[in-house]
């Protein structure tokens, strides 16, 4: 890799680790550690190729996703994790309320599998089409919509107290497409 390369990678490394970090913490069940090494991996392959790739962020989110379905169908991977009860939260929303919400979803994804965790990443965080997570994780919408399905209901039964801070299903949540608000004074 040349000089030029050199500083384009760093820079793009320097402005986007920590939103990619974030989404490999997610992939990995909150496990800091393994996301650590995911983000790691994605980053090395993403090196050894700089100078040919059109759309960087694009590539390395593209990576973290393969090496995580990777992951979960390595049968030495499969353990199950064990993680204390949800804390209570307040009623109050504040700093610590917000805390313990964080703490009780990443408590709850961890305890879904990884195909699962990975689904609902790739729909919710990412903010991706089913047709998009479909081709991604190499498989059909109607496997993206049944996974989906299956992972919300499992979210619901691990950490109940979620379902009073959004619709309870998903034909009442409203489209990405969301039309200006006229602001009266």
């Amino acid at each position: 890799m040349d000089a030029e390369a050199q500083d384009s990678f760093r820079e793009f490394v320097e402005h986007r680790s920590s939103a990619l970090l974030k989404t490999a913490v997610l992939l990995s069940g909150g496990d800091r550690h393994a996301a650590e090494d995911l983000l790691q991996n994605a980053l090395i392959k993403a090196a050894g190729r700089w100078r040919r790739i059109e759309e960087p962020e694009a590539y390395v989110r593209q990576v973290l996703y393969r090496q995580q379905i990777s992951r979960w169908r390595l049968k030495w991977r499969r353990r199950e994790l064990t993680v204390a009860e949800p804390p209570d939260t307040g009623a109050g929303r504040d700093g610590a309320a917000d805390a313990d919400l964080r703490l009780l979803m990443r408590g709850a994804l961890a305890r879904l599998t990884a195909r699962q965790r990975t689904v609902l990443v790739l729909r919710y965080f990412e903010d991706l089409p089913e047709a998009d997570v479909a081709r991604i994780l190499g498989c059909t919408v109607g496997t993206v919509r049944s996974t989906t399905h299956r992972s919300l209901a499992r979210l619901r039964a691990l950490a109940p107290e979620l379902a009073a801070l959004g619709p309870p299903d998903a034909a009442e949540v409203p489209s990405r497409d969301y039309s200006p608000v006229e602001v009266r004074p």
